[in-house]
């Protein structure tokens, strides 16, 4: 069975996504599309607006075979970390290909890329620590890759994804065939939905906050979904909270807290979560960076914490079809990791970070997340 795989986060799914597995499917011929997704907290540094579960219903309902568990230690990560995990997974998983959406209306040619950074990542880097310090990250890497390869210009975020993924899958032994595939929504921060049947997941969110009319541009099963949303404003009580008891010195343990920001987090009052963002949010320190970091805060996450779950990668299968089962059965004992049908007291030891991000959301969206739970079928 040939397999195509794709990197997700689902927030929520939409009819775009749909697109993207029906294309992943027909560019690479394969007979299986195998989604590695976000658990309950995403790459920016955000709850999900649905659980991962109800996200792995309207996949599989919707063109995804198989959908993998990508670890709250890989998920809430820069784009670089977020890449290194789901491609491993994906490369645990003896893919045959990877498909991405990209921004960019550029040809680049990603396999080539991927080779030739991987032959200049010593140079780069070098570059990347000579760029001035009031550069955010992001614009610090696309200055970096603009010097080394001037044939690649354009860098807004599913390229700068695109292009993270390259390098990581061309590490590999065997890389995955590359199938990248122009977004046919709108660009990945529109906050606006139009008259068609493609919106971005940004629009989609905040058209369904402002009570519009969101059942053009989503599956059916995601316009139930939604009765359920959540976001950054259901945790804001309890990350007050954390802001108000924990000191500096103890704000500085936490994983990525550097440069003193802890201080301009400390001192920043607010009375919603969306307020407190504006105020505490730089040029440097970016909305994403800044939310990642009150992600960690909020969990108490320890930088060794982060390099220990990593260490114990596994599997997590959260649900399949028929033919996603098939697969698994077929090729498991290729698999270079563990596969968990369901999280037990060793799997919650392993991903206890992952399951620690599951036990919050929990408490705003009380169904259990982890013990106990089997695969979705559909």
């Amino acid at each position: 069975m040939r397999s195509c795989g794709i990197i997700v986060e689902y927030n929520p799914f939409h009819n775009g996504h749909r697109y993207h597995a029906e294309m992943a499917r027909e560019l690479s011929n394969a007979d299986v599309v195998i989604a590695v997704m976000s658990g309950n907290f995403l790459q920016r540094g955000e709850p999900a607006i649905m659980d991962k579960w109800m996200r792995t219903e309207a996949a599989l309902s919707n063109g995804v075979d198989l959908v993998i568990e990508l670890p709250f230690s890989w998920a809430v990560q820069s784009a670089d970390y977020f890449a290194k995990g789901g491609i491993k997974l994906l490369q645990a998983l003896n893919c045959d290909a990877f498909c991405f959406g990209t921004d960019t209306q550029e040809t680049v040619d990603y396999q080539k890329y991927g080779e030739m950074f991987v032959q200049k990542e010593v140079e780069i880097d070098c570059l990347f620590q000579t760029l001035p310090i009031g550069m955010s990250y992001p614009e610090k890497m696309a200055e970096a890759v603009r010097q080394i390869f001037p044939s690649i210009q354009e860098f807004p975020p599913n390229h700068i994804l695109g292009l993270s993924y390259a390098k990581e899958n061309a590490k590999y032994e065997k890389p995955m065939e590359i199938y990248p595939l122009v977004r046919k929504d709108q660009g990945y921060h529109d906050t606006e939905i139009v008259e068609e049947k493609f919106a971005s997941a940004t629009g989609i969110r905040q058209a369904f906050l402002d009570g519009q009319d969101i059942t053009a541009f989503v599956p059916e099963e995601t316009s139930k979904q939604m009765k359920q949303a959540i976001s950054w404003e259901d945790f804001w009580v309890y990350l007050n909270y954390q802001l108000t008891i924990s000191t500096p010195e103890q704000m500085k343990t936490i994983y990525q807290m550097r440069e003193g920001i802890e201080h301009r987090l400390k001192n920043t009052q607010a009375e919603t979560f969306v307020d407190y963002l504006l105020k505490v949010k730089t040029k440097r320190y970016t909305g994403t960076r800044i939310q990642r970091l009150l992600t960690y805060l909020l969990l108490q996450v320890q930088p060794e914490e982060i390099q220990k779950e990593q260490k114990y990668s596994m599997l997590h299968v959260l649900g399949f079809t028929q033919q996603g089962q098939a697969y698994l059965r077929q090729n498991k004992k290729e698999f270079t990791l563990p596969i968990a049908a369901k999280m037990g007291q060793t799997e919650k030891e392993q991903h206890f970070l992952t399951y620690r991000a599951d036990q919050l959301y929990q408490l705003i969206h009380p169904i259990e997340q982890n013990i106990g739970r089997t695969p979705i079928r559909v």
